[in-house]
Protein backbone atom coordinates (compact mmCIF):
# COMPACT_ATOMS: atom_id res chain seq x y z
CA UNK A 1 0.00 0.00 0.00
CA UNK A 2 1.45 3.57 -1.21
CA UNK A 3 -0.92 5.66 0.65
CA UNK A 4 -3.64 3.79 2.82
CA UNK A 5 -2.73 3.72 6.00
CA UNK A 6 -5.69 2.60 7.86
CA UNK A 7 -9.54 2.56 7.50
CA UNK A 8 -12.57 3.68 9.86
CA UNK A 9 -15.54 1.91 9.91
CA UNK A 10 -19.34 2.99 10.61
CA UNK A 11 -21.20 -0.41 12.14
CA UNK A 12 -24.78 0.28 11.64
CA UNK A 13 -25.50 -0.54 8.40
CA UNK A 14 -22.32 -0.84 7.23
CA UNK A 15 -20.47 -3.51 8.96
CA UNK A 16 -23.83 -5.42 9.51
CA UNK A 17 -27.67 -4.61 8.73
CA UNK A 18 -28.46 -4.28 12.42
CA UNK A 19 -31.12 -1.66 12.10
CA UNK A 20 -34.46 -3.04 10.88
CA UNK A 21 -34.07 -6.60 12.66
CA UNK A 22 -31.80 -5.56 15.31
CA UNK A 23 -32.52 -2.49 17.07
CA UNK A 24 -36.02 -1.22 15.68
CA UNK A 25 -36.92 -5.06 17.08
CA UNK A 26 -35.11 -4.19 20.29
CA UNK A 27 -36.40 -0.14 20.54
CA UNK A 28 -40.18 -2.55 19.68
CA UNK A 29 -39.51 -4.51 22.89
CA UNK A 30 -38.28 -1.75 25.07
CA UNK A 31 -41.38 0.56 24.36
CA UNK A 32 -43.61 -2.50 25.67
CA UNK A 33 -41.34 -3.13 28.48
CA UNK A 34 -41.58 0.75 29.56
CA UNK A 35 -45.37 1.17 28.71
CA UNK A 36 -44.44 3.84 25.99
CA UNK A 37 -47.17 4.45 23.25
CA UNK A 38 -44.83 3.57 20.29
CA UNK A 39 -43.91 1.12 17.90
CA UNK A 40 -42.01 1.49 14.94
CA UNK A 41 -42.71 -0.69 11.65
CA UNK A 42 -39.55 -0.57 8.90
CA UNK A 43 -40.97 2.21 7.41
CA UNK A 44 -41.21 4.79 10.10
CA UNK A 45 -37.69 3.23 11.67
CA UNK A 46 -36.37 4.13 8.30
CA UNK A 47 -37.56 7.41 8.26
CA UNK A 48 -36.18 7.81 11.93
CA UNK A 49 -32.89 6.87 10.43
CA UNK A 50 -32.20 10.43 9.52
CA UNK A 51 -31.58 11.19 13.17
CA UNK A 52 -28.22 9.79 14.81
CA UNK A 53 -28.51 8.27 17.82
CA UNK A 54 -30.95 5.61 19.22
CA UNK A 55 -32.01 7.93 22.13
CA UNK A 56 -32.30 10.74 20.25
CA UNK A 57 -34.47 8.92 18.03
CA UNK A 58 -37.24 8.06 20.55
CA UNK A 59 -37.08 11.83 22.20
CA UNK A 60 -38.08 13.03 18.40
CA UNK A 61 -41.05 10.18 18.64
CA UNK A 62 -42.26 11.09 21.47
CA UNK A 63 -41.93 14.99 21.28
CA UNK A 64 -44.22 15.01 17.54
CA UNK A 65 -46.04 12.96 20.32
CA UNK A 66 -46.24 15.96 22.54
CA UNK A 67 -44.56 14.18 25.61
CA UNK A 68 -43.75 16.74 28.25
CA UNK A 69 -40.71 14.37 29.50
CA UNK A 70 -39.47 13.49 26.21
CA UNK A 71 -35.90 13.30 27.03
CA UNK A 72 -36.34 11.41 30.45
CA UNK A 73 -38.49 8.78 28.82
CA UNK A 74 -36.34 8.59 25.35
CA UNK A 75 -33.29 8.10 28.31
CA UNK A 76 -35.49 5.07 30.85
CA UNK A 77 -36.23 3.32 27.07
CA UNK A 78 -32.88 3.53 25.20
CA UNK A 79 -31.10 1.79 28.17
CA UNK A 80 -33.80 -1.14 28.02
CA UNK A 81 -33.69 -0.82 24.78
CA UNK A 82 -29.43 -1.77 25.24
CA UNK A 83 -29.57 -4.20 26.84
CA UNK A 84 -31.81 -5.76 24.77
CA UNK A 85 -30.16 -5.39 21.76
CA UNK A 86 -26.93 -6.94 23.90
CA UNK A 87 -29.02 -10.02 24.25
CA UNK A 88 -29.61 -10.02 20.86
CA UNK A 89 -25.43 -9.96 19.98
CA UNK A 90 -24.84 -12.16 22.86
CA UNK A 91 -26.79 -14.57 20.77
CA UNK A 92 -24.85 -14.14 17.58
CA UNK A 93 -28.17 -13.60 15.73
CA UNK A 94 -26.38 -10.62 13.30
CA UNK A 95 -23.85 -11.44 10.58
CA UNK A 96 -21.79 -9.27 8.97
CA UNK A 97 -22.51 -7.92 5.58
CA UNK A 98 -21.42 -10.05 2.66
CA UNK A 99 -17.77 -9.43 1.64
CA UNK A 100 -16.35 -7.52 5.07
CA UNK A 101 -14.83 -10.06 6.81
CA UNK A 102 -12.88 -10.47 3.27
CA UNK A 103 -11.79 -6.92 3.51
CA UNK A 104 -10.87 -6.33 6.98
CA UNK A 105 -8.59 -9.81 6.29
CA UNK A 106 -7.24 -7.98 3.20
CA UNK A 107 -6.35 -4.81 4.88
CA UNK A 108 -5.11 -6.73 7.81
CA UNK A 109 -3.03 -8.68 5.43
CA UNK A 110 -1.58 -5.60 3.75
CA UNK A 111 -0.17 -3.97 6.97
CA UNK A 112 -3.55 -1.06 6.81
CA UNK A 113 -5.04 -0.54 10.09
CA UNK A 114 -8.54 -0.94 11.17
CA UNK A 115 -10.49 1.39 13.53
CA UNK A 116 -14.24 1.79 14.24
CA UNK A 117 -16.78 5.31 14.46
CA UNK A 118 -19.89 5.12 15.65
CA UNK A 119 -22.66 6.46 17.33
CA UNK A 120 -23.70 3.78 19.46
CA UNK A 121 -22.91 2.59 22.87
CA UNK A 122 -19.30 0.25 23.15
CA UNK A 123 -22.00 -2.20 25.88
CA UNK A 124 -23.14 -3.67 22.76
CA UNK A 125 -20.38 -2.50 19.95
CA UNK A 126 -17.70 -4.05 21.36
CA UNK A 127 -19.15 -7.65 21.23
CA UNK A 128 -20.90 -6.85 18.30
CA UNK A 129 -17.62 -5.66 16.25
CA UNK A 130 -15.63 -8.73 17.79
CA UNK A 131 -18.62 -10.97 16.78
CA UNK A 132 -19.00 -9.85 13.34
CA UNK A 133 -15.05 -9.61 12.73
CA UNK A 134 -13.11 -11.86 15.41
CA UNK A 135 -11.21 -10.57 18.06
CA UNK A 136 -8.36 -7.91 18.16
CA UNK A 137 -9.43 -7.19 14.61
CA UNK A 138 -10.12 -3.70 15.19
CA UNK A 139 -7.08 -1.58 16.78
CA UNK A 140 -9.22 1.84 18.17
CA UNK A 141 -13.30 2.01 18.65
CA UNK A 142 -14.70 5.09 18.79
CA UNK A 143 -18.41 4.70 20.34
CA UNK A 144 -21.16 7.75 21.00
CA UNK A 145 -19.92 6.82 24.88
CA UNK A 146 -16.86 9.03 24.24
CA UNK A 147 -18.04 12.25 22.59
CA UNK A 148 -19.90 14.97 23.22
CA UNK A 149 -21.89 15.13 19.43
CA UNK A 150 -22.80 12.48 17.59
CA UNK A 151 -22.78 12.51 13.69
CA UNK A 152 -23.07 14.36 11.52
CA UNK A 153 -20.78 16.24 13.36
CA UNK A 154 -17.16 14.80 12.60
CA UNK A 155 -15.73 14.13 16.54
CA UNK A 156 -16.04 10.84 16.39
CA UNK A 157 -13.63 10.48 13.51
CA UNK A 158 -11.47 13.36 14.79
CA UNK A 159 -10.81 11.21 17.45
CA UNK A 160 -9.93 7.98 16.02
CA UNK A 161 -7.61 9.94 14.13
CA UNK A 162 -6.42 11.70 17.21
CA UNK A 163 -6.41 7.76 18.43
CA UNK A 164 -4.73 6.28 15.56
CA UNK A 165 -1.91 9.25 15.48
CA UNK A 166 -2.85 9.94 12.12
CA UNK A 167 -3.62 12.66 10.05
CA UNK A 168 -6.99 11.77 7.67
CA UNK A 169 -4.54 12.09 4.36
CA UNK A 170 -3.61 8.57 4.25
CA UNK A 171 -7.46 7.25 5.90
CA UNK A 172 -10.67 6.57 4.26
CA UNK A 173 -13.67 5.94 6.02
CA UNK A 174 -16.37 3.36 5.24
CA UNK A 175 -19.85 4.50 5.50
CA UNK A 176 -23.56 3.71 4.77
CA UNK A 177 -25.32 7.08 5.48
CA UNK A 178 -26.40 10.55 4.58
CA UNK A 179 -25.29 11.48 8.14
CA UNK A 180 -22.21 9.10 8.49
CA UNK A 181 -20.57 10.62 5.40
CA UNK A 182 -21.63 13.87 6.03
CA UNK A 183 -19.53 13.12 9.59
CA UNK A 184 -16.59 11.72 7.76
CA UNK A 185 -16.51 14.20 4.83
CA UNK A 186 -16.27 17.21 7.83
CA UNK A 187 -12.74 15.14 9.47
CA UNK A 188 -11.43 15.80 6.09
CA UNK A 189 -11.77 11.81 5.69
CA UNK A 190 -12.01 10.55 1.51
CA UNK A 191 -15.39 8.40 2.26
CA UNK A 192 -16.78 5.33 0.28
CA UNK A 193 -20.65 4.45 0.72
CA UNK A 194 -21.39 1.32 0.76
CA UNK A 195 -25.38 1.76 0.99
CA UNK A 196 -28.18 -0.67 2.21
CA UNK A 197 -31.77 -1.04 2.06
CA UNK A 198 -32.55 1.42 4.74
CA UNK A 199 -30.16 4.21 3.62
CA UNK A 200 -30.06 4.07 -1.02
CA UNK A 201 -32.24 7.07 -0.32
CA UNK A 202 -29.84 9.11 1.02
CA UNK A 203 -28.24 12.01 -0.57
CA UNK A 204 -24.68 10.30 -0.80
CA UNK A 205 -23.41 12.34 -3.53
CA UNK A 206 -20.02 13.82 -1.64
CA UNK A 207 -18.91 10.46 -1.23
CA UNK A 208 -15.60 9.25 -3.39
CA UNK A 209 -17.52 6.06 -4.10
CA UNK A 210 -20.74 4.62 -3.59
CA UNK A 211 -21.47 0.73 -3.92
CA UNK A 212 -24.43 -1.41 -2.99
CA UNK A 213 -22.53 -4.14 -1.59
CA UNK A 214 -19.08 -5.14 -0.21
CA UNK A 215 -18.30 -8.19 -2.72
CA UNK A 216 -19.86 -6.92 -6.52
CA UNK A 217 -20.22 -6.55 -8.42
CA UNK A 218 -15.95 -6.54 -7.89
CA UNK A 219 -14.91 -7.30 -4.08
CA UNK A 220 -14.02 -4.02 -2.15
CA UNK A 221 -10.16 -5.05 -1.09
CA UNK A 222 -7.01 -2.79 -0.07
CA UNK A 223 -5.98 -2.32 -3.22
CA UNK A 224 -9.30 -0.53 -4.52
CA UNK A 225 -9.14 1.15 -1.35
CA UNK A 226 -5.84 2.75 -1.61
CA UNK A 227 -6.66 3.83 -5.61
CA UNK A 228 -10.00 5.65 -4.11
CA UNK A 229 -7.44 7.42 -1.55
CA UNK A 230 -4.86 8.01 -4.07
CA UNK A 231 -7.75 9.36 -6.89
CA UNK A 232 -8.80 11.36 -4.53
CA UNK A 233 -6.57 13.28 -3.27
CA UNK A 234 -4.38 16.34 -5.05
Amino acid sequence: MSALRAVVFDVDGTLAETERDGHRVAFNEAFAAEGVDLHWDVERYRELLAVTGGRRRVATALREQGAPDAEAVAARVHRTKTDLFLDIVRRGEIDPRPGVRDLVDDLHAHGVRVAVATTGRRAWVEPLVTHLLGAGAVETTVCGDDVETLKPDPEAYLLALRRLGLDAAGVVAVEDSGPGLAAARAAGLVTVVVTNPDTAHHDVGDAAVVREAFDRPTPLTAAALDDVLTGARP
